[in-house]
This record gives C-alpha cells, sequence and structure tokens, in this order.
C-alpha cells in the first residue's frame, strides 16, 4: 500500500511471479484485498468535473462507485457500475484503462492514476451473486447475432429495457472472442461464464450452433424478431501475402488461440491436439500477438514476437507486453518477414529483414522501412500470424442488399442500422478489430437505438 500521506502512487496489484505463470493457465493478475481496494479508492479526488466519466467509452459515474467502494459499500458500488456496463468483471480485466479513463485521472497529473479498472474488478468480484433488475414487458422480440462483448452487452440492456432476446451463436460456447482468443491466464472462463450466467438469469436465451446465413438468414430473423443486432466480430485473418503461409506448423492467432482456449488442445486427452510447439515465432505487436506469444511459451515454447515498429509503437497494452518480457519471451523489433522456410511440408525457418522508421504513416506511427541487405534468417517449427483480422463475409455473401465497406466491414448511420431495416450492427464487424470495450460501447449505443426504433415502429 501507499505509505501514510503518499498518495501519489496506487497499490500494486499481487500477481503470479514469471516462473510459475509461465507452468500454468491461472490468472496472472490476483486482484485486490478489500483493505487494498479502500486504500486505492482513499486516493481518488473525488473530482467535480470527473473527466474519468468522459474518457470511459460506456460512461461509468467512476467517482461514484469508487467513493462506495472507500465506504465499504460494495453492493452499492456494483449497483453504480452496472447502470453502465453489465459485465464489469470482464471490463476490470481487459479494458486498455491506461488510454482511456486513467489516462484523464487528475490524480495522475502529479502521481499515478487511480486503478480504475483494477477496482471495478474487485467490485464485480465481490459481487458475484447479484441480480439485476428487469423492466416490464415490452411485447418485442430482439434476436442477437453473436454473443461476443458487442452481442452480449446489447442483449443485456434489451432485456433490461424489457425486450425478449435471443442470442445466436455459431460456436458451443457464448463468450466469442472473451471465450475463444483471450487466454484463461488473462481472462479467466469462469468469469465469462459468470456474467453469462447473469444475463441468463435476467431471461436472456443463448441459441448455439447456429450460423446466420446458414442456420437461418436475416431474412428469416426479421419475420421472427422486431430487430437484429449483428455484432459478429472479425474473425477472418489477414494474410501476409509471403511464400510459406501454406505450410504446416503456420496458424494464424485466432486458429491458435481458439484450439487451445475453446477445444483445450495443449491438454492430454482431448481430440483437437496441437503437434509439440519448441521454437515459435509470433508476427504481430497487438494483444493478440502478446496472447499467442504467452500461450505458446505455456505450452513449453521459446518465442520470439517479429514485430515491424519499436517497442513504442506497439499497439499491445503496456501491462502485457511487460509480462510478455518477464516471461522469458523475446522482442526482435524492426524486423519484418519476408518468406516461411519450410521442409517436407513443415516449418523450418523464417526469413527477415531489418527496418527503419521513416515518416508517420495513416496511422500516425511511423512507417517501417526495409534496410536495403539486411536480410537473415531465423529457425522456427511453428509461426503465428498475429496482423490483424477482417470480418467473415459470410452473413454479407448470404444476405442482399447489406451494404460493406472496402474492408468487408458492415456500412451503418448514425443509429448503428445497417443497409436493412431494422438490421443493427456494431463492434468489429463495422470498425474492424478493436478492444472489448470499444465493442461494448457499440453494443450500449445499438440496444437504446434499437430500443428507439421498435417502440416508434
Amino acid at each position: 500500500m501507499p505509505a501514510q500521506g503518499d498518495l501519489r502512487k496506487r497499490v500494486k496489484m499481487r500477481e503470479l511471479p514469471p516462473e510459475e505463470r509461465i507452468k500454468s493457465f491461472s490468472e496472472v493478475a490476483l486482484g485486490y484485498e478489500e483493505s487494498e481496494a479502500r486504500a486505492e479508492a482513499e486516493r481518488c479526488l473525488q473530482c467535480k468535473n470527473a473527466p474519468c466519466i468522459k474518457g470511459c467509452p460506456v460512461n461509468i459515474n467512476i467517482p461514484a462507485f469508487i467513493r462506495e467502494v472507500k465506504n465499504g459499500e460494495l453492493q452499492e458500488a456494483y449497483r453504480i457500475i452496472t447502470e453502465a456496463n453489465l459485465l464489469p468483471g470482464i471490463c476490470g480485466r481487459v479494458c486498455p484503462q491506461e488510454t482511456q479513463c486513467e489516462a484523464v485521472c487528475v490524480r495522475g497529473i502529479k502521481g499515478e492514476p487511480i486503478a480504475i479498472g483494477r477496482l471495478e474488478r474487485f467490485v464485480s468480484d465481490a459481487n458475484t451473486e447479484a441480480e439485476t433488475e428487469v423492466a416490464a414487458e415490452s411485447g418485442h422480440r430482439i434476436a442477437i447475432v453473436g454473443s461476443g462483448p458487442a452481442g452480449l452487452t446489447c442483449a443485456g440492456i434489451a432485456r433490461r429495457l424489457g425486450h425478449k432476446v435471443c442470442v445466436y451463436e455459431a460456436l458451443h460456447k457464448a463468450g466469442g472472442v472473451l471465450t475463444y482468443g483471450i487466454p484463461e491466464f488473462r481472462m479467466p472462463k469462469a468469469i465469462v461464464e459468470r456474467e453469462i450466467a447473469k444475463l441468463e438469469n435476467m431471461g436472456v436465451e443463448f441459441r448455439f450452433n447456429a450460423v446466420i446465413g446458414k442456420t437461418f438468414t436475416l431474412a428469416e430473423l426479421l419475420q421472427e424478431y422486431d430487430a437484429v443486432f449483428i455484432g459478429t466480430g472479425a474473425g477472418l485473418p489477414k494474410f501476409m501475402g509471403i511464400p510459406g503461409e501454406n505450410l504446416n506448423g503456420v496458424f494464424f492467432a485466432n486458429e491458435f488461440l481458439t484450439r487451445v482456449n475453446l477445444m483445450q488442445a495443449g491438454r492430454e486427452g482431448y481430440d483437437t491436439p496441437l503437434r509439440p510447439v519448441k521454437n515459435a515465432i509470433v508476427v504481430g505487436g497487438g494483444n493478440v500477438a502478446m496472447d499467442a506469444a504467452r500461450v505458446a511459451r505455456r505450452l513449453g515454447a521459446e518465442v520470439t514476437i517479429v514485430y515491424r515498429r519499436g517497442r513504442e509503437e506497439m499497439p499491445a497494452r503496456r501491462e502485457e507486453v511487460e509480462h510478455a518480457v518477464e516471461e522469458g519471451i523475446e522482442m526482435l523489433l524492426l524486423t519484418n518477414p519476408t518468406k516461411i522456410i519450410g521442409e517436407g511440408g513443415f516449418v523450418k525457418a523464417i526469413e527477415c529483414v531489418r527496418m527503419e522508421l521513416g515518416e508517420p504513416d495513416a496511422s500516425g506511427r511511423r512507417r517501417p522501412v526495409v534496410v536495403a541487405g539486411s536480410e537473415f534468417s531465423l529457425s522456427a517449427d511453428t509461426v503465428i500470424i498475429a496482423i490483424g483480422n477482417h470480418p467473415n463475409p459470410l452473413l454479407r455473401e448470404e444476405t442482399p442488399g447489406l451494404k460493406t465497406d472496402g474492408r468487408g466491414c458492415l456500412i451503418v448511420d448514425e443509429r448503428l442500422m445497417t443497409s436493412v431495416p431494422g438490421v443493427f450492427a456494431g463492434g468489429d464487424v463495422v470498425t474492424g478489430a478493436a478492444t472489448v470495450i470499444l465493442a461494448m460501447e457499440a453494443g450500449k449505443k445499438a440496444a437504446y437505438e434499437i430500443d428507439r426504433y421498435i417502440r416508434n415502429k
């Protein structure tokens, strides 16, 4: 805890030591005890203008819930949070608070910002049995396509407003990227299941193994429901466009993470085993690249992350990069793959070139430029590509009139309605791959827009 009178430093959260965590998939961050949470809450200045609220994509009343933590009123703190966010156990763990609410925290001007995410996680974990009130039945029915963060958020709010809600999920478990993408050590599946169970207790229905566009069409859903929300995410991987991407031992990060997280490929006795991973190269610098690298490390591999820019330009959360380094993962920066080399159909090595940073590109980051004559190779038996994703084209190909942009993302208006009347969309299927909290922001907005639409229909 901070020394008496020293409110500049936040209360540290306990973590598993690196030498222990690389041997298991146990959660790395261990959370606050109540005394630690209350000590951290004491640091909050309770600002009147509360820039932290504006910095939160879902506009949680942050000073109010922190005040209740300070007073030991954890049920009231949970009620305040869930007025804006029905998935606090998830957001408290994976939301990039350091670039949002904590980035504008006034306490952070002369010290460390309040650990808002850690306090949100603490409050959620202290209220595992809490229930959410539901309004009187409206008589309206809404279909949600996809059970990731956008779909779950839209479903929860729509149900709280009194509408019947059914979530259609293509896989056999709910949660989307929360279940198949984010590893157990960062987002325990028991937490995801707990948040989903709360939605079920509110009356949200889930139907699994339902591929919209094949099992049902959007037209069929619109015959049964008053409105549809599409939150199918961005699951189609981007290719590097280099030789050797079709070799055995080359994975796209989504496939690799799904096989381990959802299908238990890293454990004995399951039907989807992975070939032993001894020397893995992960290409990319985002959170998905860090997740894939840290999973491979836990499967016993020596792991190198290859990224074409520098560490300051990495889009991954700082905490995730630091954890990866602590776990013995090498960062080979300013490096870009040009070819994957095989032998007998399997990965043997990867050819790379050195890069240097030039002028900023459209993203605002300095553009990487190849250094002439800098070619070299790295040995590898596994290559995991984590350079981004596009939305799956199935839905747009099977739905006449559903408009998309050049990236294959659904086009929506200011209400988040697509070109098909009554069909709304949000999250990665609209924006391309982004963060959990931004998907939740879209799901929340869509729920209120759908409510307005069907009541005025």
